[in-house]
């Protein structure tokens, strides 16, 4: 990308092009169309890349973006309302309120895998904001970057959105000759903070969407056949390359044995008849060797077969796991579940105080004291209460991490409120001034302001 490009788009957002309500409105509404002309061209992108079902495909990828497209294109004119606030009597006559405004040129930087999503979501919150953006997706997932790529050059002004090709080296370039006013970036821990580290340098604000080791846990009284049913589609959902996936499982000694008998059950009927249609490729050769080498962290009691040529990793459920295990150590973002079995509410405490602040949680128990136990006496990010996953397709509920996690909130009316800065204006009276505020004070003054102040 030639690299005015920022400088540009820094001029167009000065000149107050993107600030009108008629102006963004009509960019949502542009970018909804090209989604709805693309989208056999996006599904056949996302199978390519993924090996996605269409059904997996449109549910987690079209189906949000096409639903936060609606919300915004709906709600807009509320959002961007400047809204008034109650003013203290001692600062009578005057008035007070908060104007949103957009924060300027931000840079959306996306992971591959839901790399059309992951992409389009932030960038509808940018855009509603009123922000210029440049948007990278993911190289890794080529084909899906190439349909972004097309639909961002088709719909919207270069000098408003364009899409940075290339990989890390370009984003360096990038970061290291110009002041974002925002970036946002969905990744990896690791990447995240270099992320953080080169934003420092600027002071440019960032939200960072990451992972970690988000933990399931099946208490004794939790309907087992439901829990096992819905952690088997979660877990292996997009081929386990999940942020907030189940990463591991913390299941009470007495319903193990059920747990796992009908854990095989539903392996069975989602991934036994066409299993290849069914389940997501792994990414890369890299990933896929990782994952192999994580398969022998403990004894493999369900699945533990792998296709080299077709990068296919089948669901895999491993117990005898130790905490001190590689695969207890890092996130896995692949379709290996370890077992590890719990007594005590103390032992799902100590477990997870081993990888602190995971994404999400997930609790499977009909004891409502259990549940509000867990949920409030554990640092995490967002979750769900007898189901998994769910929480991220409600985009009235914000997303966001927690800790090493990530930091920063988005969907639905939280993206604009990450991608708006918030001005508190006071206005004041010209013809009538409280003097009791200018000096000399005295102790009448005094007097006065703390019967005014307590």
């Amino acid at each position: 990308m030639n690299m005015d490009i920022f400088e540009a788009k820094k001029k167009f957002f000065q000149e107050g092009n993107t600030l009108p309500y008629d102006f963004r409105i009509l960019q949502l509404k542009k970018l909804r169309e090209a989604v709805s002309k693309y989208e056999e061209d996006i599904l056949n992108a996302l199978s390519l890349d993924l090996n996605k079902t269409e059904f997996e495909a449109y549910t987690s990828e079209l189906g949000l973006v096409y639903t936060e497209l609606n919300l915004a294109i709906k709600n807009l004119k509320r959002w961007m309302k400047k809204k008034r606030v109650r003013t203290p009597i001692f600062l009578k006559p005057g008035k007070s309120y908060i104007l949103p405004s957009p924060k300027g040129v931000v840079l959306i930087i996306s992971p591959w895998n839901y790399p059309f999503s992951l992409a389009i979501l932030p960038l509808i919150g940018a855009m509603a904001a009123g922000n210029a953006i440049i948007l990278k997706p993911s190289t890794k997932s080529k084909n899906t970057a190439q349909i972004i790529s097309k639909i961002i050059k088709e719909s919207f002004s270069e000098n408003y959105i364009s899409c940075l090709d290339g990989g890390s080296k370009e984003v360096d370039i990038l970061l290291e000759n110009y002041r974002f006013d925002h970036i946002f970036f969905t990744g990896s821990v690791k990447v995240g903070k270099e992320i953080m580290a080169k934003a420092s340098k600027t002071l440019t604000p960032v939200t960072l969407e990451l992972g970690g080791k988000s933990p399931a846990i099946i208490w004794k009284d939790a309907n087992i056949d439901h829990a096992a049913k819905t952690i088997t589609w979660a877990k292996y959902y997009n081929g386990g390359q999940t942020c907030i996936t189940p990463d591991y499982l913390l299941i009470h000694e007495a319903v193990k044995e059920e747990f796992i008998r009908k854990m095989k059950g539903y392996m069975e009927v989602f991934y036994g008849a066409n299993r290849d249609e069914n389940i997501s490729k792994i990414i890369d050769e890299n990933r896929f060797h990782r994952l192999l080498d994580l398969m022998n962290s403990g004894e493999v009691i369900i699945g533990g077969e792998a296709d080299k040529e077709r990068l296919f990793i089948y669901p895999t459920v491993i117990d005898k796991v130790s905490m001190e295990a590689e695969i207890m150590k890092e996130e896995i973002f692949g379709p290996i579940l370890p077992i590890l079995t719990i007594e005590t509410i103390e032992d799902i405490k100590e477990i997870i105080g081993e990888n602190p602040y995971p994404l999400s949680l997930y609790i499977f128990t009909e004891d409502k004291l259990i549940e509000d136990h867990i949920v409030e006496n554990i640092g995490f990010g967002g979750g769900c209460v007898n189901d998994a996953i769910s929480h991220f397709a409600n985009n009235n509920l914000p997303f966001g991490g927690y800790g090493f996690s990530g930091m920063g909130r988005y969907h639905g009316k939280y993206s604009f409120h990450e991608f708006t800065h918030y001005k508190s204006i006071f206005k004041g009276s010209s013809r009538f001034s409280l003097n009791l505020k200018f000096p000399p004070y005295n102790k009448e003054k005094l007097r006065l302001v703390k019967r005014v102040l307590k």
